[in-house]
């Protein structure tokens, strides 16, 4: 995006969403869904990944259909080091083989900290050596801007990686999360090279109001919801970048292929792993990939049902309720 267009979007003026703030938007009917799932990296102990797991999850999502998402939130992105999620990228590209894979962009800072270009490039240029396309996770650095300065980051990381996916985080994900203001929003999908955004604030209305903005001003724009606990914002044109998704993969792709279909099973299948999303994404939220570590290896999808260190953990309580849903949907 040229300098002269990034001026003409600061000096727009907001536009008001005509209501849509009390109003619910009209479903979408068989609309096809684009599914991305974020990866649980799995551990054998505190410093060893099972990476047999790892791989077949990547494959078994794929397969399924999803876009995987490595490096996310659910893959500990924000506590691993260098050469971890570098081995996370080069395992991801032998198992996709081409096929399409995205992956967080995670640059650490502090409050306080002034944005990072070149850390968020060199995250980027990583990725997109590996084949994949990136994520922008937030920053301090990058959301303690004002509204001009974020905009002219996410232009400078457009034209950086030529595609790439940006993220509101609300913070009660991540401490350096930030819902952007609706003007900011409006202008950021306007930026070529912003292919969609995960909408990460657990509330319908904000999303809503993203869709609206996304319908009116560039209608080919993604609405990733992030919203584990309204997965049924499919219905109303989102698609999805989930970590509840990664539990099961298989499951997520047959509810999208029911709504494409119109098979009315969509809503007792979308109503049991909603279920499952609100027991594993309750207080404390990020402790939920302990939930997915538990779910998982009761599957017997991966050996172990551990956490990287730093992550916080379940009660061992939750394994009978994950079980008993599991059995559910199995059935």
């Amino acid at each position: 995006m040229t300098h002269a267009q990034i001026a003409k979007l600061r000096n727009r003026p907001p536009r008001i969403l005509g209501g849509m703030k009390n109003n619910i938007p009209p479903i979408r009917p068989q609309r096809k869904i684009t599914g991305m799932s974020a990866i649980l990296l799995p551990m054998l102990s505190t410093t060893e990944v099972d990476w047999s797991g790892f791989r077949d999850h990547v494959a078994r999502t794929s397969d399924a259909g999803l876009v995987p998402a490595v490096n996310m939130d659910t893959g500990y992105g924000n506590l691993i080091d260098d050469k971890l999620r570098l081995a996370v990228l080069a395992e991801t590209q032998k198992v996709t083989d081409g096929r399409p894979f995205i992956a967080g962009a995670f640059v650490g800072d502090q409050p306080g900290d002034r944005y990072n270009r070149d850390a968020y490039q060199s995250r980027m240029d990583e990725i997109l050596d590996h084949g994949g396309k990136p994520v922008i996770f937030q920053s301090y650095g990058l959301t303690q801007q004002s509204a001009d300065g974020v905009l002219e980051s996410y232009s400078q990381i457009g034209s950086h990686s030529g595609g790439f996916y940006a993220f509101e985080l609300g913070k009660m994900f991540a401490p350096f999360g930030a819902i952007y203001d609706l003007d900011l929003y409006e202008k950021m999908i306007q930026i070529p090279e912003c292919l969609g955004a995960k909408h990460s604030s657990l509330d319908r209305q904000q999303e809503w109001q993203r869709l609206a903005i996304r319908d009116r001003v560039r209608p080919e724009f993604m609405v990733l919801t992030g919203n584990d606990l309204a997965i049924d914002m499919v219905m109303y044109g989102s698609d999805y970048l989930l970590g509840l998704s990664t539990f099961a993969p298989n499951e997520f792709a047959k509810r999208d292929a029911m709504w494409e279909s119109g098979d009315p099973g969509f809503y007792q299948l979308n109503d049991l792993l909603q279920y499952l999303g609100f027991l594993t994404f309750r207080s404390p939220v990020p402790a939920y990939k302990h939930n997915a570590a538990q779910f998982l290896k009761a599957r017997g999808w991966i050996q172990e049902s551990l956490t990287f260190p730093g992550s916080p953990t379940r009660p061992d309580s939750d394994v009978a309720i994950l079980t008993e849903i599991l059995e559910r949907l199995e059935s």
